[in-house]
């Protein structure tokens, strides 16, 4: 998760907000990582932040 999101540069560290970014990101790589084609997992996640058909089909699955 470290190498994808970034973890380490994360400033989220109070109260609840620790355990939810969490859930999301887990969230997040799951649906990255089940998105057809060969590209890495960083290069999908790019995609997806420029490109809304590729992040409705990625939400829609």
């Amino acid at each position: 998760m470290d190498m994808i999101f970034r973890d380490d540069e994360c400033r989220v560290r109070t109260d609840n907000a620790p355990a939810n970014f969490t859930t999301l990101k887990h969230m997040a790589h799951n649906l990255i990582r089940k998105a057809q084609g060969k590209d890495s997992l960083r290069l999908r996640r790019k995609v997806a932040a420029w490109d809304d058909d590729f992040l409705a089909s990625l939400i829609a699955a």
